[in-house]
């Protein structure tokens, strides 16, 4: 049984400013903006995580999060997922209580983060680059894609960012299969928050492993990004802006075929490019040139 809290949009908030154009005099208008509120996950009663994330799919969050970090493994480890209503920050839905399974162990020291861990950087919050590693074995998939498919990815993804449209402050994260078909497109402040959500859907509704999809994030590809992708056994991550050198080594090692630039009519592959299969009328393309990042 899982406990959503009720709210009617609970990823945007609208507010009042003053907006400058040219020499004009400033006027009063109002805006919609991204909403990033602290997350508290907790386990078995202890807090383990605070995150800033962008209130929504809170369950799939900690569930995606916990699944990257080696503490969850199936989809019956969970019992329960509920907001805590006791304080004032818990009423707020800033508290999320994750009740395990009675026969599941839960080892909490092999949890990475620090107890908090900044949306928009989660290596931030990790002790050492070293503790990073959680040995999830490489993925084992012969899935490819085509380049027709691969590029209509980010425009399907953008279609299904709702709130972004509206307050251009939002992460998106989605998850297709190798036709291009959507399965699911989640937004947040951190876009290490967004693949946690997308991967925790998949979790929760036993859909693991996702070794016949595609992920598809809206900024660059750093090795966490990959690191959750992995956990998952997703096979290809493809992203609109640049992937980090310990992301292309990672997913190289990893064997999974990381994407980057994807954009416009163009892409760069950085590792395991057996999987990109060309179209039967496909001319070919040049490197996309690194402008506009997100």
């Amino acid at each position: 049984m899982f406990q959503k809290r009720k709210t009617v949009n609970p990823a945007q908030s609208v507010i009042a400013l003053h907006r400058h154009e040219g020499k004009n005099h400033p006027r009063s208008a109002r805006d919609s903006v991204a909403r990033e509120e602290p997350l508290e996950i907790r386990v078995r009663g202890k807090g383990i995580a605070i995150t800033m994330r962008t209130p929504g799919d809170d369950d799939e969050l900690a569930s995606g999060f916990l699944l990257s970090e080696g503490l969850l493994h199936k989809r019956s480890d969970i019992t329960e997922i509920a907001h805590c209503e006791v304080t004032e920050t818990a009423a707020a839905g800033n508290v999320l209580n994750v009740f395990v399974a009675p026969g599941v162990s839960i080892d909490l020291e092999k949890l990475t983060r620090h107890v908090f861990a900044s949306s928009s950087c989660g290596l931030c919050g990790k002790a050492s680059i070293e503790l990073v590693h959680q040995h999830f074995p490489p993925v084992q998939s012969d899935t490819t894609v085509t380049l027709k498919t691969l590029l209509h990815l980010p425009e399907l993804l953008r279609k299904g960012q709702k709130t972004f449209s509206e307050t251009g402050g939002l992460h998106g994260s989605a998850i297709f299969d190798a036709k291009g078909e959507l399965l699911v497109v989640r937004e947040d402040v951190g876009r290490h928050n967004a693949v946690d959500k997308v991967v925790g859907w998949a979790f929760l509704n036993k859909k693991l492993p996702l070794d016949q999809h595609i992920l598809m994030v809206s900024g660059r590809a750093s090795f966490e990004i990959m690191q959750k992708a992995l956990s998952a056994g997703i096979p290809i991550v493809a992203a609109v802006s640049a992937p980090s050198s310990l992301a292309v080594e990672f997913a190289t090692e990893s064997n999974q075929t990381l994407i980057g630039f994807l954009r416009g009519k163009s892409f760069n592959v950085y590792s395991h490019p057996e999987r990109i299969q060309k179209d039967k009328t496909s001319k070919s393309r040049t490197p996309n040139r690194r402008t506009n990042r997100r």
